[in-house]
């Protein structure tokens, strides 16, 4: 049986709830009725969840899935689908999970897709861009875009193919087939296949490991791994790691002090490494 934790809220949304626990936040989308599809309003609480997980100290692990035992996410609302995207509550169309997608990706913490159940459409998207899927017995895995009008042709495709190999994502896509989670473990999709009961036993324990090592480590891996896949916006993003890391050293502070201290820099005291 999975283990009694105490999630404790950080912060009350309509569509999700937004959990801590030892350094692990969850993020759950929170629509059971609906195999917890989005809305514009789902998407900008993720947006803003995952904006607070960046800047927060304490958080080294996000978790994102979805509430009760039949849907990690099932895509966007068709109910709320309307000319040019879906359609919120100031009947103005978005596309903002793709807003979701990217911050997935640049934050600079592991983020661990929980699959409990069906994970299909956009909803199949986003775990395809965490970095980690770990998913139960039940889970099942698909798109559905041509079948209902609807595609994407960014990471949902480009980073799917680099995942799974151009003809098994060509194959995904073009017949919108449902994979079981055995299925998408055997094709590289998922990292691990666990029973429902210890779903979030196995990735607690996973975002425990991953906490005993360098975050700082695990932050150039993830934007190392991104960059080539991402073009000018991944150089930028692994750029801004190394220049974080530049300043931290007593040659960028030499530099600094000299500007301050209206003198020449002395550069000659670091080491040129070959």
């Amino acid at each position: 049986m999975s283990q009694q934790r105490e999630w404790k809220t950080i912060k009350e949304y309509q569509d999700i709830l937004f959990e801590f626990y030892n350094g692990i936040a969850k993020i759950t989308i929170n629509r059971p009725r609906y195999r917890n599809a989005f809305t514009p309003t789902t998407t900008t609480e993720i947006s803003d969840a995952l904006y607070y997980c960046r800047e927060c100290q304490d958080i080294n692990v996000v978790v994102l899935t979805g509430a009760g035992d039949k849907a990690f996410c099932s895509g966007g609302d068709m109910h709320v689908k309307g000319h040019g995207g879906y359609v919120g509550t100031d009947g103005v169309p978005r596309l903002n999970v793709l807003d979701v997608q990217k911050q997935i990706r640049s934050i600079p913490k592991p983020v661990i897709a929980m699959v409990n159940g069906y994970a299909i459409g956009g909803g199949h998207v986003l775990h395809v861009v965490c970095d980690l899927t770990i998913a139960s017995e039940n889970a099942i895995f698909g798109q559905t875009g041509p079948r209902v009008g609807s595609f994407d042709a960014g990471f949902g495709s480009s980073y799917l193919a680099r995942i799974v190999g151009q003809k098994k994502a060509r194959e995904i896509w073009f017949l919108c087939r449902q994979y079981s989670a055995q299925e998408a473990l055997d094709m590289g999709l998922v990292n691990k296949v666990v029973p429902f009961d210890q779903l979030e036993d196995e990735v607690v324990e996973w975002a425990e490991t991953m906490m005993q090592h360098s975050p700082l480590a695990l932050r150039m891996i993830k934007a190392g791994l991104n960059a080539e896949l991402d073009g000018q916006a991944g150089i930028q993003e692994l750029a801004g790691d190394a220049t974080m890391l530049y300043y931290m050293t007593e040659e960028a502070q030499e530099g600094g002090k000299a500007f301050l201290e209206k003198r020449k820099p002395d550069w000659s005291k670091y080491p040129k490494f070959p």
